[in-house]
This record gives C-alpha cells, sequence and structure tokens, in this order.
C-alpha cells in the first residue's frame, strides 16, 4: 500500500511538471506571438501602386479612404477609417455599412476630397484612385503617405489586394478573397443549369437608361459565377463605346437589346432623386418593356442599386450573392 502511495504521489508530480511545462510554452507561445506581431507593425514595408512605390515605416493605425469600394475593403479587413469620402446613396453613408462607419468624418466625396479636413485627422496612410483624385496626389503625398488603385471599373479584387498591401494585412486580406471564392463557387454549384441562362443588368437614372455589361461590378460576379451575356448585347459593346465594356446609354428604342432569360434593374437615386425615379416608372410602364420576355415570363427584377453596382466594394459583393441567391432558388 505505502509503494502505491509512493507510486502515485510521483506519477502525480510528474503531471503537474507536464503541466506547467505545457503552460510555461502556451505562454510563451502568445507571448513571441506578441513580440512577432509588434515586430510586423514596427517593420518599414514599401507598396507598389497606381503613381509609383510609396514607403510606409510601419503598420498605418490611421487611415483616410476616398474611395466607395476602399472603405469596403477597409471594414472587411477590420479597419475602421478615420474620414473616408461619402457615399454615393445614403447620409453620409450606405445602409449596409452605416453602422460599421459611426464616427467616421466625412472628407468629401471621390471626385471632390477636402484636403484641409484630411490633413486635421493627421493620417499615417491615405488610400485614394488613380481616375478619381489624379490631380491632388502631391498634395494628399505631403499630408500622408498615398497609395492609389488605377481604376474604379468591375474587379473590386484587384484594388482589393492592394489596399490589403497597403495596410499590411496581406494575410487577412487573402482570407477575406478566398471566404467570398469559395462562397461564389458554393451558390454556383446550388444554381447548377440556371448559370446557363442569359442575364441582362439595366440601370435607370435621371433622365437616361444603361445596359451594363461584363466590366462591370455585377458582370465580374455574373461572369464568375458563369451566367451568360444575351446575344443582341454583344454588338453594342464591340464598338468604339465610351464606356468600354462597362456600360452603354441607350434611348428607348433599344429597350428590345435589354431583355435576357433573366432581367436584373435598378435606380440611381440619390437624395431621392425625383427625376431619376421618374425615369424608371416611364422606362419599365413602355409597350416595349412590358414585351420583354423577362418581363412577361416574371423573370424582371429590381434590386437595389448600392448593392448590385454603386457601392462596388466585397460587403456588398457577398450581399449581391445573398440576394441572387434569394432571387434565383425561390422563383
Amino acid at each position: 500500500m505505502k509503494k502505491f502511495k509512493s507510486l502515485f504521489a510521483i506519477i502525480s508530480l510528474f503531471t503537474l511538471f507536464l503541466l506547467a511545462a505545457c503552460g510555461n510554452n502556451a505562454e510563451e507561445t502568445a507571448t513571441e506571438k506578441k513580440e512577432n506581431d509588434k515586430k510586423t507593425e514596427n517593420t518599414s514595408y514599401t507598396v507598389e501602386h497606381a503613381m509609383g512605390t510609396t514607403k510606409l515605416e510601419k503598420t498605418p493605425k490611421r487611415v483616410v479612404v476616398l474611395t466607395n469600394e476602399g472603405t469596403e475593403a477597409l471594414l472587411a479587413l477590420g479597419v475602421k477609417p478615420v474620414g473616408a469620402v461619402q457615399s454615393w446613396l445614403g447620409d453620409p453613408w450606405y445602409d449596409h455599412i452605416k453602422n460599421d462607419m459611426e464616427g467616421v468624418e466625412v472628407v468629401g466625396v471621390e471626385h471632390e476630397v477636402n484636403l484641409e479636413k484630411i490633413a486635421a485627422l493627421k493620417p499615417d496612410l491615405i488610400i485614394g484612385n488613380k481616375l478619381r483624385q489624379e490631380a491632388v496626389y502631391d498634395k494628399l503625398s505631403a499630408i500622408a503617405p498615398t497609395v492609389f488603385s488605377e481604376t474604379l471599373r468591375g474587379d473590386w479584387k484587384e484594388n482589393f489586394q492592394l489596399y490589403a498591401k497597403a495596410l499590411n494585412l496581406e494575410k487577412k486580406g487573402n482570407k477575406v478573397l478566398s471566404d467570398f471564392d469559395a462562397k461564389a463557387a458554393d451558390l454556383k454549384q446550388k444554381l447548377g443549369d440556371k448559370v446557363n441562362q442569359e442575364v441582362s443588368v439595366v440601370r435607370f437614372m435621371a433622365g437616361t437608361a444603361r445596359i451594363y455589361y461584363t466590366d462591370s461590378f455585377s458582370g465580374v460576379i455574373f461572369d464568375q459565377l458563369g451566367f451568360k451575356r444575351p446575344k443582341q448585347q454583344e454588338e453594342l459593346f464591340t464598338g468604339n463605346n465610351k464606356l468600354g465594356k462597362l456600360a452603354i446609354e441607350v434611348g428607348k428604342e433599344l429597350i428590345p437589346k435589354m431583355d435576357g432569360d433573366i432581367l436584373f434593374y435598378f435606380t440611381y437615386a440619390p437624395e431621392g432623386d425625383q427625376e431619376a425615379l421618374n425615369t424608371a416608372k416611364e422606362w419599365t410602364s413602355d409597350p416595349l418593356w412590358k414585351n420583354l420576355n423577362a418581363v412577361k415570363n416574371g423573370n424582371a427584377h429590381e434590386v437595389n442599386d448600392a448593392i448590385w453596382n454603386t457601392a462596388g466594394g466585397v460587403i456588398a459583393a457577398n450581399q449581391m450573392l445573398d440576394e441572387l441567391e434569394k432571387i434565383m432558388l425561390t422563383n
């Protein structure tokens, strides 16, 4: 019995020793991780972008972002900007991001940023876009290190990767993109043969309308899912269209070109623009519209302009997938 008690005591001491060692190792691992993270945050790095190369001395903490899709990129990466340009729709932010933007300073709009407000925020990084702010790049660079994306067409992923690199969050950025791609792949599988249908996308604005195509925000997503485009629209985008394959403005005589197996349409009406709302009502009441096969078959769906087009970022892209799944799998 005494031998048994002695053996038990030895085993108990050995177990306590192992637990203590494991605890110490865990503490050391956690400490090492914090130290490594701190080293990463304080290590300088360079970013190549549309305007050249920018050096950052450490991971930025106070970021000003000057594009709508850039704002969504920051939020998806867990970074709340200190300043941002106003959303194209909303007061001042899109409904789908407004809760995450509380307290963020408005620094103008994409095509007219307020340099004084930006400087007052004392940012350590400014993220902008050559297409929108090339004329003030030097002034922005004098305020803080500045990184510009090239353009604002449909492929938001390329810009997203640049922003993640500028924020020193490439690993997290890759995870955000891989999660989106997995979600898109899952939806494609759920849709099955439905992705073989021809999809048409139309936008109404004050006094005019556009057919959106493959280089648009929704177009890139539809392409990733495998959807086709109406054959009658191809000829519209083979000439010298000023918007390339993003979109084309059309008159009512081209309403028949809007047809497809499925039709999605939305209206850009900032601050409840009545003219834009009247334009949408007028066009969708036209006999040519009512004669579209998609309309007659109940396959014309009105969707949100901010989510399906204007916001143009990763958060909107995920929400578009959600809305598309609901529409396609309940009809």
